[in-house]
């Protein structure tokens, strides 16, 4: 399948990957948590992961202590994604190493962390046409180097191979970053943040990836938009889930 990504993303990654290549042979790596010398994730720390565990909500993948037809917050108030997973809990080491993978320039923490979303894939009601990533607004984007997201979200697509659109939603307002914020607030914060391109997207069944999930916020205002754009359905997919909702 051919990818639908912005002409940069093929140029970046080969530099890193020469880049890291280069760093490897000198500078073996460490566990960006523990900092045992030999893999970015080491075996121990790994180990200490907590994994999400049926049953699960049909609907935002929350645990519950029972099978149902979905949990009680989601009969209250559903989300307009038709259906969420996350692979692990967002507590330590998954804290550190997410930590060190957004704002310390650790990008090479992108496969092991994607490797957990694949190991937690699951089967989705929905056939899936494209992944789109959770954009940054391009001046954030502009000072980290990368994107986060669209780091995971290509892993995804090579492993599975489902098209990756990086062009097909974009921020285009400059938002808080929504960590300290309320539920409310994330709402509040994320209206209007994004704008889809309806001819990426129109009739295309989506799949958003993003890497914390916590109330929904974002990716609830993200794939309200492409619905608009007239997507057939949007699900979301993160790496890790606060334990909040």
């Amino acid at each position: 399948m051919t990818k639908v990504e912005a002409p940069s993303l093929a140029w970046q990654q080969y530099t890193r990957r020469v880049v890291g290549s280069f760093v490897n042979f000198f500078f073996p790596p460490v566990c960006a948590n523990c900092k045992k010398t030999g893999t970015l994730v080491c075996a121990e720390c790994a180990g200490r992961v907590v994994w999400l565990q049926e049953p699960l909500c049909p609907l935002c993948g929350k645990e519950m202590d029972r099978s149902a037809a979905c949990c009680y917050a989601c009969m209250k108030r559903p989300f307009p994604m038709q259906q969420i997973r996350t692979a692990v809990y967002f507590i330590q080491p998954v804290q550190t190493f997410i930590h060190k993978f957004k704002y310390e320039n650790i990008f090479a923490l992108a496969q092991p962390l994607a490797t957990w979303m694949v190991q937690a894939w699951p089967s989705w009601q929905n056939p899936i046409d494209l992944l789109i990533p959770v954009p940054l607004h391009q001046d954030r984007q502009r000072a980290r180097g990368y994107n986060q997201s669209e780091l995971l979200a290509d892993q995804l697509s090579k492993h599975f191979g489902i098209p990756l659109a990086t062009n097909a939603l974009h921020r285009i307002r400059y938002t808080q970053p929504q960590v300290g914020l309320s539920a409310v607030d994330r709402h509040v914060n994320m209206a209007g943040a994004f704008v889809a391109d309806a001819d990426l997207v129109n009739g295309k069944h989506i799949l958003l990836i993003d890497d914390v999930f916590t109330t929904g916020a974002t990716l609830s205002a993200a794939t309200e938009i492409l619905l608009t754009a007239g997507a057939q359905s949007v699900s979301g997919y993160c790496l890790a889930r606060a334990k909040q909702r």
